[in-house]
């Protein structure tokens, strides 16, 4: 690791870590803790948003896909824009216009006002598993990415470096600090792919003529996939934009309806066509190195998600090497912030909100950093145990989504309000998603336990709901 590297890395980390110093002392309550004081603009939003959505593990999980399946990996990333969109026509004009949720900080907050006060602790618990494994997993990614990238950097002592810079200007900034930092962090990474990232990889490798040469055509197709990768990712990711915690802080946290949506479209957007693009296209770059011999490591024992960051270790001269790292590192820290934030929330304020009711609001704070601090080295120690990103972030989603997708969409769209059926649906959805993931089992037609997770909280749902109305 060339010094000049690692002097703009620490640079870099440290004004991430200023920010959050900064906003540590603007915040005054919960209010500016969680919500950013409910007066943020559409493009911070929006950028946030989309940061928080692609990410570490989207940005190493959408390398890994291109370097297996070429640019049809993109797909996975379009089921993010339907999602960004279709939630900012139908969710948002119901979640801004209702009075009674003006002063929400939490998902889970929604579900005890449709039904009841137990299903929105089970809510939130399910949304704290949810996010504190998905914190992992972006945790994970910037520890792939840095012990990847300089081969002297272990990945234990990597994902030490970034659980501890990502959990403290988390825990000392809350949302107005994540926010902001975002913002940044996605423009350094745009900026990072378009001129750096891109046009070095390509450079190396020949161009256009030696990519085409090296890969065979399915790997330049748009076609390469099966439907069922397709309604994986869709069952996955589509509906995580209607029970993501952090996109609801993001919602409570806009100025009006008006500017949510615009914020969602920008997020859409951003995610494909240009994030999905430029990930899986860098993700084939890695495949063309190691076809080319750039990539020293035999196929069964190279890591597809560390192909990336092998080639851009091989191919970046010092100093923007640095660059290029702290784009990357953008990413993963700009959702790892997020998800820290919602599990926090969870704990502060829905499981352990009645406890804290009667306290100031500077004791609340600081009780929501020390919840923040620990959730941080959960996620950590979750994380050393872990080998695949996409995997854990994508199990994540799946729980989340299998356990509050059925319910969230009844009580909010079909004014459906019976708790039993909420409650029923909720751990039997959640609870088969999560054994059959831990069984590791073939599932019918290839398709993710997730699947089997949403029908069957659907089915319950509607099961229990009729039963009891017909009593």
């Amino acid at each position: 690791m060339a010094l000049i590297d690692l002097s703009i890395f620490i640079i870099y980390m440290i004004l991430m870590l200023g920010v959050g110093f900064y906003f540590m002392k603007k915040n005054t309550g919960q209010d500016d803790y969680y919500v950013g004081g409910r007066n943020i603009g559409s493009w911070h939003i929006g950028l946030s948003v989309v940061a928080t959505d692609v990410g570490g593990g989207f940005s190493v999980g959408l390398g890994g896909l291109g370097f297996v399946m070429g640019l049809s990996g993109s797909w996975m990333l379009f089921t993010g824009l339907l999602g960004a969109w279709i939630a900012a026509v139908t969710l948002i004009p119901i979640v801004k216009a209702n009075p009674a949720f003006e002063k929400f900080y939490t998902l889970p907050q929604i579900f005890q006002y449709l039904f009841d006060k137990k299903v929105g602790i089970v809510a939130a618990i399910i949304s704290f598993i949810g996010y504190l494994g998905f914190t992992s997993s972006q945790l994970l990614a910037g520890a792939k990415l840095a012990s990847g990238t300089f081969p002297t950097l272990d990945l234990n002592t990597a994902l030490l470096i970034m659980g501890v810079i990502a959990v403290v200007y988390t825990v000392l900034g809350g949302l107005k600090a994540v926010i902001y930092t975002d913002t940044v962090q996605w423009i350094v990474l745009m900026l990072g792919f378009i001129f750096i990232g891109l046009p070095v990889s390509y450079y190396h490798v020949g161009g256009w003529e030696s990519i085409r040469n090296t890969l065979p055509d399915e790997y330049f197709s748009l076609a390469n996939l099966s439907w069922q990768d397709f309604a994986n990712w869709g069952i996955t990711i589509l509906p995580i934009w209607f029970v993501g915690m952090t996109l609801y802080q993001r919602i409570f946290a806009s100025t009006d309806v008006k500017s949510a949506k615009k914020a969602w479209f920008i997020a859409g957007l951003f995610e494909w066509p240009i994030m999905a693009f430029m990930g899986v296209s860098l993700g084939l770059l890695a495949k063309v190195a190691f076809e080319q011999g750039l990539i020293v490591e035999s196929l069964e024992t190279l890591d597809p998600e560390m192909g990336l960051p092998i080639l851009l270790s091989t191919v970046l001269p010092p100093g923007i090497m640095g660059l290029m790292m702290s784009a990357y590192f953008s990413a993963v820290l700009s959702t790892a912030d997020s998800c820290l934030m919602a599990a926090s929330g969870n704990l502060t304020t829905d499981l352990f909100g009645r406890s804290l009711r009667t306290k100031s609001d500077k004791f609340v704070m600081r009780v929501s950093q020390l919840f923040t601090l620990i959730i941080g080295v959960v996620a950590l120690i979750i994380a050393l145990q872990m080998t695949n990103v996409l995997d854990l972030m994508l199990y994540s989603y799946a729980f989340m989504v299998s356990g509050l997708l059925v319910p969230i969409i009844a009580g909010l769209f079909w004014n459906m309000r019976s708790p039993v059926a909420a409650m029923a649906s909720m751990i039997i959805g959640g609870g088969i998603t999560a054994v059959l993931s831990l069984m590791n089992v073939s599932l019918p037609f290839g398709l993710d336990p997730n699947f089997f997770g949403v029908f069957a909280s659907l089915a319950v749902f509607l099961l229990v709901y009729k039963t009891k109305n017909v009593q």
